[in-house]
């Protein structure tokens, strides 16, 4: 059985990546985001609800 795209396996470190904005980490780019690869903000779910939390709490002060 073969890959749909023989170019990409094995070469992880050849893709983008850009660090989360809540916690640092460096995600890599995924074929998901494709479209929307500028918009992508966040590593995880977590990190989207604890950024909103924090900015929810900074409106108030």
């Amino acid at each position: 059985m073969t890959s749909k795209d023989p170019g990409l396996r094995g070469h992880k470190a050849a893709l983008p990546f850009k660090p989360c904005a809540a916690c640092g980490r460096p995600m890599s780019w995924r074929r998901k985001w494709s479209r929307c690869w500028e918009e992508v903000k966040y590593c995880s779910d977590a990190c989207r609800r604890g950024a909103k939390a924090t900015e929810a709490g900074r409106g108030h002060g």
